[in-house]
């Protein structure tokens, strides 16, 4: 069956572009680097992401917190990557790695959602009111990280009652078995659609 993205009702949802995961040199470039070498996410998003602006669907740019010196401090139930996070500051506040990439992150008339802590871009952020500010009732998720932000990001979409499109080919992960997981076991239980890119764009097309 053929489904349909009206584009006043359909969003990209970007997840993640920061430099430090979608540029050469970032501190988690090497560490998604097979997978989205694999699925091919960095060419697919150079062919999505132009499409859907031509095309007049709206972007939204779902953004990891940010580190700051002593993000945690005090906190009881920090999850391990959070953990891991923490010596690394990956995304740093003021550092290069902290930017959106010039090419995958947010262009005029995107909208910047607020920054998430963990894996949800719903979860504490602005994501819902402004889809439905913007009338939105289908996102579309591409980035990173498959198995966390993206899945955790789409099944809250999918309990909140809106329409949801994975696109396997233009996310990454920290391994092969997150990438299986996000796409073959986990996404057919709560994704209403899982695309391939060359899909998605006919659809979008249609």
């Amino acid at each position: 069956m053929t489904t349909q993205y009206p584009a006043a009702r359909t969003a990209l949802l970007v997840v993640d572009p920061y430099n430090d995961f979608m540029s050469e040199g970032g501190k988690l470039f090497e560490a998604i680097k097979p997978t989205a070498d694999e699925s091919g996410m960095f060419d697919n998003l150079r062919k999505i992401i132009p499409t859907v602006r031509q095309l007049g669907l709206q972007i939204f740019v779902l953004p990891h917190h940010r580190s700051h010196a002593g993000d945690f401090d005090g906190w009881q139930h920090m999850t391990p990557f959070q953990k891991s996070g923490v010596p690394l500051q990956a995304f740093a506040v003021g550092s290069w790695g902290g930017e959106f990439n010039e090419e995958f992150g947010p262009k005029k008339g995107d909208v910047v959602i607020q920054e998430h802590w963990a894996q949800s871009g719903f979860a504490n952020t602005d994501l819902d009111q402004q889809l439905k500010q913007h009338d939105i009732k289908r996102v579309i998720l591409v980035g990173v990280i498959a198995n966390s932000c993206l899945e955790s990001t789409g099944r809250f979409a999918m309990e909140l009652g809106y329409h949801v499109t994975l696109v396997r080919d233009a996310a990454a992960a920290f391994s092969h078995e997150g990438m299986h997981a996000a796409f073959d076991v986990n996404g057919p239980t709560y994704a209403h659609a899982i695309l391939t890119t060359a899909q998605l764009l006919e659809q979008l097309s249609a």
